[in-house]
């Protein structure tokens, strides 16, 4: 059995490649649905647009379960605090997320006017709502979620929904929003044609340099106005899950700590603005994979620098510090990480092979030719 820190380190890895997964592969999903009413002007040409993740938005939300289920499996703390005090916010996005295969089914049942265009803007709001709400939950977890634990461990949030639209998150919800806009023009333009094409690539380039600007700006508001959260206690790494174990203490500039103390961690936000500017320079050139690839290299980028700027706090208190939630002690037990790691090892590498196969069987662009000759048959 491998060490207890290791494997703790090990999820948290796991971790953040889940969510880097979800934003990735159910990202672009979302960032086409928010383009909906821009780049579709008719009815052929939004099913043209809704066309192009119709093979594989099902499948692209495997990731999403598995990143719920790893939070839950590994680390229970943290699925408890999170979805107790997000619980609001949370049925926001799923009840949106209900919306999406509704619309997806039901669109192109009835051919009147009226009827597709509400489906199309609950696919719109399908997209723009969880794509906000979970930009505004990173935000929050950088400025601290207002919780504390009693001496039994037993939790009490003392937050609501507005007090998590803060300024700070709400910003952050707009880097979501304006890095997943990106993703989801980068793939209409790979994947779409006619001028559904030539819209995606003006909104791709326009959203790539909207990315990278209100990312910098959480930057400097995070050096500036946020305070951090460190530890000041001896840390115990292979010990037993208990919060209030360890004492921490909130200090200006403390999320910029890891970046001096382990240079090559600044790639990751340089590493961000280069991909996404890349991406909006290659979005309307011949080399449109390419810059699907680097889009998705942007977005990872991003989650990527919020999780090594956090490190090791995966939740931390705004109300008790010493209540903040980090990757020593708020996981599961050596022996459930154990299993779960070797369950990883097994099935994770089937998911991404199926995936690669169906994304290969169904590579080619989505043409008006193909939609109006396919009848009901497609969304």
């Amino acid at each position: 059995m491998l060490d207890y820190e290791i494997l703790r380190l090990l999820w948290w890895a796991l971790l953040g490649a889940l969510l880097i997964g979800i934003a990735v592969m159910d990202g672009f999903d979302l960032g086409v649905a928010m383009l909906l009413p821009y780049v579709g002007r008719t009815d052929t040409e939004r099913r043209i647009a809704i066309n192009t993740v119709g093979p594989v938005w099902e499948g692209n939300q495997v990731w999403l379960i598995l990143g719920g289920g790893a939070i839950f499996a590994a680390w229970p703390a943290l699925y408890a605090a999170a979805f107790s005090g997000f619980y609001l916010a949370m049925f926001l996005v799923l009840a949106t997320l209900i919306l999406r295969p509704v619309a997806f089914k039901f669109r192109s049942k009835i051919t009147d006017p009226r009827w597709r265009a509400t489906w199309d803007w609950a696919l719109f709001l399908g997209g723009l709502v969880p794509a906000l709400i979970f930009g505004v939950a990173f935000g929050n977890v950088i400025v601290g979620v207002p919780f504390r634990f009693d001496d039994s461990l037993r939790m009490t949030y003392e937050g609501n929904l507005f007090g998590l639209l803060n300024p700070f998150s709400l910003l952050c919800g707009l880097v979501s929003v304006a890095m997943l806009v990106t993703h989801g023009a980068s793939y209409l333009a790979l994947k779409a044609s006619g001028p559904v094409v030539a819209r995606a690539v003006a909104a791709g380039r326009a959203a790539s340099l909207l990315a990278v600007a209100l990312f910098i700006l959480a930057g400097l508001w995070v050096a500036y106005r946020v305070d951090g959260f460190v530890i000041t206690s001896a840390i115990v790494h292979d010990g037993p899950s208990n919060p209030l174990g360890k004492e921490v203490i909130r200090k200006a500039g403390a999320w910029f700590e890891n970046y001096k103390a382990y240079p090559w961690t600044k790639a990751a936000p340089i590493l961000a603005i280069v991909a996404l500017l890349a991406a909006g320079a290659l979005v309307g050139s011949k080399r449109k994979g390419l810059a699907f690839i680097l889009s998705g290299l942007g977005v990872a980028s991003i989650i990527a620098t919020a999780g090594l700027s956090l490190f090791p706090f995966m939740l931390p208190s705004s109300l008790d510090p010493n209540a903040s939630l980090t990757v020593w002690d708020s996981s599961s037990s050596q022996m459930t990480l154990m299993i779960m790691l070797g369950a990883t090892i097994i099935f994770l590498p089937i998911v991404v092979v199926y995936t690669s196969w169906v994304y290969h069987v169904l590579r080619g662009r989505v043409t008006a030719e193909y939609i109006e000759g396919s009848g009901s048959h497609l969304y």
